[in-house]
């Protein structure tokens, strides 16, 4: 027997979706605490101590927490290329925006406090506002037409992609919606974050936007949920599921149907619990910040970010990406993977390296625990942002 047959094909495919909603979902939580911060700099600080204060709680993880937007980019990349060129493509100048703000949140870091100067500081504070504000948006603009169907379709004859939509078609309602919810979660994370690493009147004010977040997380997101049953159709396939067949999507069908996207629940209704506790934990996040217990609202929060964006994989099952336009053409975890070989070899570098990633940086938070020392940042000792 070959070694990659060890593991059946049909189950390397089930194990890496499991697998990209994991890091996407542990993406939002790690770098969701730093872009709720970056939105909340210009409104929990009131002095230029107070928002060095607040860029401090961040400054020194930010960049680790990146890593898991790099490992589900490959992830995405490596075992699922058709998803990878069709998001990266039909969602080019989205994805262009995103990696604007991604890029200018560190040059705000670095350039903000060179210069003593108000109005120069005021600048980079809005700048790492927008650099926390515009991924926020896009991802749940993403994730909202994800849900309706991208415009894109495939040549028959060599599986070029097309791609017949724009911008602005993004922007449509329910996508915006769903934008909202992912920007109320962000800065609920981000709150919570706050109040754990500062004291004060930061902590305060972060106390108050982050349970006012919260309640707005529960309501948008069941909003959302209402209006994905009542007036957004889902998609399922009408051909036979195959497995382990060869990926390619144009050798299935598959339809519009009203109400699709709820299909998994009804088959297993265990799995109500995932959305369930995206919204019990948005609700507990609101308690344990008016309660003014820091940690068990941090833990509440991280759990309902987690179980939101599990829960549109759970709803979506098995597809990944559905085509508006061509419906056959939608991509499913069935027919749109790398191969048997690749996704083995690469299940077993995840197996080596994940820990290793966990490892530091559990060791790195652990270095870094406690408040912030705002009387090291005053006296210039240590380095501060």
């Amino acid at each position: 027997m070959v070694l990659h047959e060890l593991i059946s094909y049909e189950h390397l495919r089930l194990i890496w979706w499991l697998l990209l909603g994991v890091l996407l979902a542990v993406y939002a939580v790690m770098d969701g605490f730093d872009l709720g911060v970056g939105m909340l700099l210009p409104f929990a600080g009131r002095t230029d101590l107070e928002r060095r204060t607040v860029i401090n709680t961040v400054g020194p993880v930010w960049e680790g927490n990146q890593v898991w937007l790099i490992l589900g980019g490959g992830a995405i990349f490596a075992a699922w290329p058709q998803l990878y060129a069709v998001s990266f493509s039909g969602f080019y100048l989205a994805m262009f925006a995103i990696l604007v703000a991604l890029i200018l949140r560190p040059v705000a870091f670095k350039f903000r406090s060179k210069r003593d100067d108000v109005r120069w500081r005021t600048r980079w504070d809005w700048t790492l506002f927008m650099s926390g504000l515009v991924p926020a948006l896009i991802y749940g603009v993403a994730m909202g037409n994800v849900l309706q169907g991208v415009p894109f379709r495939f040549a028959a004859n060599d599986m070029r992609i097309f791609y017949d939509g724009n911008l602005w078609g993004l922007l449509n309602p329910f996508a915006l919606l769903c934008g909202a919810v992912s920007v109320s979660m962000m800065l609920m994370l981000g709150s919570a974050w706050l109040c754990i690493k500062t004291e004060g009147a930061v902590a305060a004010r972060a106390r108050r936007f982050g349970s006012w977040a919260a309640l707005a997380t529960v309501l948008l997101y069941a909003l959302a949920g209402a209006l994905l049953w009542s007036s957004i159709d889902g998609f399922r396939i009408t051909s036979d599921i195959v497995p382990d067949g060869p990926s390619n999507p144009l050798f299935k069908t598959a339809e519009h149907a009203p109400g699709a996207w709820f299909a998994n629940y009804t088959a297993q209704p265990w799995l109500w619990l995932v959305p369930s506790l995206g919204l019990a934990g948005a609700a507990l996040a609101a308690m344990g910040l008016r309660m003014r217990r820091e940690w068990p609202a941090m833990l509440a929060s991280a759990l309902a970010v987690a179980c939101i964006v599990l829960s549109v994989g759970v709803s979506m099952f098995p597809f990944i990406l559905p085509s508006s336009i061509d419906v056959r053409a939608s991509l499913t975890v069935w027919d749109s993977s790398s191969s048997h070989l690749t996704l083995f070899v690469m299940l077993v570098s995840t197996a080596i390296f994940l820990p290793i990633i966990v490892t530091y940086t559990s060791w790195v938070y652990s270095v870094l625990r406690g408040k912030v020392d705002v009387e090291a940042i005053q006296e210039q000792r240590g380095h501060s942002y």
